[in-house]
């Protein structure tokens, strides 16, 4: 069933059952965001123990750059021997593309925890990274960010730019400050002389003064989710001088402070000040999502690179099956040229073909010997190890194409790709953040009312113990409160990122349904290449056979002289060709097997991959490729 066949009725029908089967935004494509490979909690910090005077940096585990022990079972006498879930499950363990990409979760998880204090996230990248050269690349076939920095791609949600793709994201991450959430202590000591001269001596009784003055001053304040905060502090003033006239010498002057600042319209509320870690654990999602998305694009790229090999082989084997042949010619023509019964001018001819031939098959060695280096890049972490270094590839696993397979109707892939595809729930996740940095936005047309109070105790007294109990006790208090009220006139600002965020919206939502739309012509596009490719193998393969027969034929009536040499070297080319067709046609059968998996979303699926495995960069579960 193709999109032709559907008519302009049911075609949008489809679209909406399709879009209303997608899981939840980060449904079953995500784990916990306490979870990441580093083995450490990024996103709790240190207690507040371990804070109040200075910390260390939170420990890391050290950097690994040595290959897995797996690899090293697989070494035979100097050669590696390589079945396709071998290579998937070394890939897992080694590749750098999923190394990098992996640091991408703890990276998340420290905006979760810059979020609990309050602070804005850095962003998360979520892109594919691409630094394995072979075989189709890691690319999805859906437009979107392309793979520039070291994570992946530039910042994603909660950063502010310009946005890719024709997506402006500058409004994202709008709307009031939220406040600190972490508790900040403050602690402030001085000390002061001073002479000072006197012009009368009445009030002083002295003509000149000699003070002296300690201040000592502790606070503490925080912010709440409501938008509030509050400090509390204790003030501490010793005055002694060589006055005759003071009441207290030394004097102590003590206080107890409360204040509070509570907004009421502009920046209240907890669903507003709560944005930034909603934003950073939707950003652990999308980095969840886009780390699966890396594993399928890698996965598909380590079995493009592995088939590739397999067709190298072939090619390698069909140039010495060539050379065998020409060889045999040559030897046979120079019996019967040594006999009379065939001119020398024939021997030259067969020279001419060996030589063609012998040529062929060292080419085929080299790109064989490339593509080997390449599959082993895509496995190793080191690819300078000595051990793997002169160890040649030996693949186990051989390209099978059912004479008869089962047509699976369009309609299905579309909606097994609608609901795998990872980068529509990134996609759904982005439009949730969107939609509530909107609303963080439309905050900042509220007028600013905050409701302010204060309470404070006061004490003067010639002793410490005597100004604690007047503080406590409450003895000269004062109490204040009060609004404040501020009214823009215009809210020129306001008014102009309310209505950008609000376009923005709008188009995020259009760039998804292109991104629906592009999908459904990728995988029709992929399924139709797929059984053209598998009749093309069919017919390649007949025509191996028949050219076969046509050579073994003409080379039985060269035995009998019935034929020339020139007849059965043109069958020998012919063959030649027809078994570089096959492989031809069955590479590119094989590789678009792969990307029709990948463009439907199920490579974890059909090859059984554990995510868990691939972000411990530890295989447990031995993948079982599908072909």
């Amino acid at each position: 069933m193709t999109m032709r066949r559907l008519s302009t009725l049911t075609l949008p029908l489809v679209f909406l059952s399709l879009a209303a089967s997608l899981p939840a935004a980060g449904q079953s494509l995500s784990r916990g965001i306490d979870f990441n490979p580093q083995g450490i909690n990024f996103a709790n910090g240190r207690s507040w123990t371990q804070t109040v005077f200075g910390q260390s940096p939170i420990s890391v585990a050290p950097l690994n750059l040595q290959n897995s022990p797996r690899i090293y079972t697989l070494l035979r006498n100097g050669k590696l021997y390589l079945s396709l879930d071998d290579a998937i499950a070394l890939a897992l363990e080694n590749n750098l593309d999923i190394a990098i990409q992996r640091y991408n979760l703890p990276i998340a998880d420290t905006d979760i925890l810059r979020a609990k204090g309050g602070a804005a996230p850095r962003g998360v990248s979520t892109g594919i990274v691409s630094g394995t050269p072979g075989g189709g690349g890691a690319t999805t076939g859906v437009a979107g960010a392309s793979g520039s920095g070291a994570g992946g791609t530039s910042t994603g949600a909660g950063g502010a730019g310009a946005g890719a793709g024709g997506i402006v994201t500058s409004t994202l991450g709008g709307g009031p400050s939220v406040p600190s959430l972490d508790p900040t202590l403050n602690f402030n000591f001085s000390t002061n002389d001073q002479v000072t001269p006197q012009g009368n001596i009445v009030v002083s009784g002295i003509p000149t003064v000699q003070s002296h003055a300690t201040v000592a001053n502790v606070n503490v304040s925080k912010g709440f989710l409501t938008g509030g905060t509050i400090t509390v502090g204790y003030n501490n003033t010793r005055l002694s001088s060589n006055s005759t006239r003071n009441l207290f010498n030394p004097q102590l002057t003590s206080g107890l402070s409360f204040s509070f600042n509570q907004p009421l319209l502009q920046g209240f509320g907890v669903e507003l000040n709560s944005r930034n870690l909603i934003l950073a654990k939707n950003n652990r999602e999308i980095a969840d999502i886009a780390f699966s998305q890396q594993v399928m694009a890698t996965v598909a790229q380590v079995e493009d690179i592995y088939w590739t090999v397999v067709t190298s082989n072939e090619s390698v084997r069909n140039a010495q099956e060539a050379v065998d042949l020409a060889q045999k010619v040559l030897s046979d023509t120079q019996r019967q040229v040594q006999i009379g019964t065939m001119a020398p001018l024939q021997v030259t001819q067969a020279k001419a073909t060996l030589a063609t031939d012998q040529q062929n098959l060292i080419a085929a060695q080299t790109n064989l010997e490339y593509n080997s280096l390449l599959l082993k890049n895509a496995i190793t972490k080191n690819l300078a190890d000595p051990r793997l270094a002169t160890a040649d590839v030996v693949t186990t696993n051989t390209i099978q194409v059912p004479l008869n397979a089962p047509i699976q109707p369009a309609s299905q892939l579309v909606k097994l790709a609608l609901q795998y595809r990872p980068e529509l729930a990134e996609t759904r996740i982005n439009l949730s953040s969107n939609e509530m940095s909107l609303k963080a936005t439309e905050n900042e047309l509220k007028p600013t009312l905050n409701l302010v109070g204060s309470y404070n105790a006061n004490s003067l007294q010639p002793n410490y113990g005597s100004t604690f109990a007047d503080v406590f006790q409450g003895n000269f208090p004062t109490y204040a409160i009060g609004f404040n009220l501020q009214i823009p006139i215009l809210n020129r600002n306001a008014q102009a990122d309310v209505a950008r965020a609000q376009l923005t919206l709008q188009q995020s939502y259009l760039q998804q349904q292109q991104e629906i739309n592009n999908i459904v012509i990728s995988v029709e596009q992929a399924q139709f290449a797929m059984q053209s490719s598998r009749a093309q193998v069919l017919a390649a393969r007949q025509a191996v056979t028949y050219n076969r027969e046509n050579l073994d034929a003409d080379q039985k009536k060269l035995d009998l002289g019935a034929t020339t040499v020139t007849q059965v070297l043109t069958d020998q080319s012919a063959l030649a060709t027809a078994e570089a067709n096959l492989v031809s046609a069955e590479s590119t059968y094989i590789q678009n097997k792969v990307n029709l998996e990948r463009l439907t979303g199920r490579t974890l699926t059909a090859n059984r991959i554990s995510i868990l495995d691939a972000e411990n960069g530890k295989v447990t579960q031995m993948p079982r490729a599908s072909h």
